[in-house]
């Protein structure tokens, strides 16, 4: 099964206000495991970006001047991320984004059926906890300590540890113990082992005694030699 995780930067906070991607960044998942395949760019917004902006992720106006368009690397985009299910941190936020470029340049929205919120499971694993990439990869000891700002490829990096975390983990296809499972979800009827035997022989008794004379002073039949043992007759 093939997954993509998603992160994006932007000019602010609402695509309705003219506001605008200025970095995309995607990660492959195939089968729960990240290939190391990734999409990632940044991408010229065509307007300003605001300071109090700026000092989330860093990108400037004149770093992006010379970036392409988002109509530019949209096919690109849209190959890599195929029909795959798309996996994002607060999701609404990014596909909000992603769908107002789609649609400056008349490709549909992306449907809401494939896109995983992993802060929505966050909050259902852990409710009335902090549920942001940084608590999250604290939660799972991920390592994000060269997270000095936000950015797209790497948080989706490190998103792509949290949800395979919040799904399971590295075992999360495992029983692990418990009972397997029909496909409608019941539980798969299991019938009564029969006891093993336990009790030992005659014969692997009689073994068992012959052993035990042959060793002197031993702890198990008693018979340990008073001046040898000084803990003997309560010394």
């Amino acid at each position: 099964m093939r997954q993509i995780v998603l992160d994006t930067e932007t000019t602010g906070l609402d695509p309705a206000s003219g506001h605008r991607v200025i970095e995309i960044g995607c990660v492959e998942i195939f089968n729960g495991i990240p290939t190391g395949r990734h999409f990632h760019r940044y991408l010229n917004p065509e307007r300003v970006v605001p300071p109090e902006v700026r000092a989330v992720h860093g990108l400037t106006e004149e770093f992006l001047a010379d970036k392409p368009l988002f109509a530019e690397e949209a096919g690109a985009f849209l190959d890599f991320i195929a029909a795959d299910p798309l996996i994002a941190h607060n999701a609404g936020f990014d596909i909000s984004f992603v769908d107002s470029e789609l649609g400056r340049l008349g490709f549909p929205a992306i449907a809401p059926a494939r896109v995983i919120d992993t802060l929505a499971l966050a909050r259902k694993a852990f409710p009335g906890a902090p549920c942001s990439l940084d608590a999250l990869c604290k939660r799972f000891n991920i390592d994000a300590t060269h997270r000095a700002l936000h950015g797209a490829l790497l948080d989706a990096q490190l998103l792509a540890h949290v949800y395979l975390e919040l799904t399971g983990g590295r075992q999360r296809d495992l029983t692990m113990g418990f009972a397997a499972r029909k496909p409608n979800g019941a539980a798969a009827p299991r019938g009564a082992r029969p006891p093993r035997p336990h009790a030992a022989s005659a014969g692997e008794l009689a073994a068992h005694g012959e052993a035990m004379a042959k060793i002197r002073n031993n702890l198990w039949t008693g018979n340990a030699d008073a001046e040898e043992n000084p803990r003997a007759g309560g010394a």
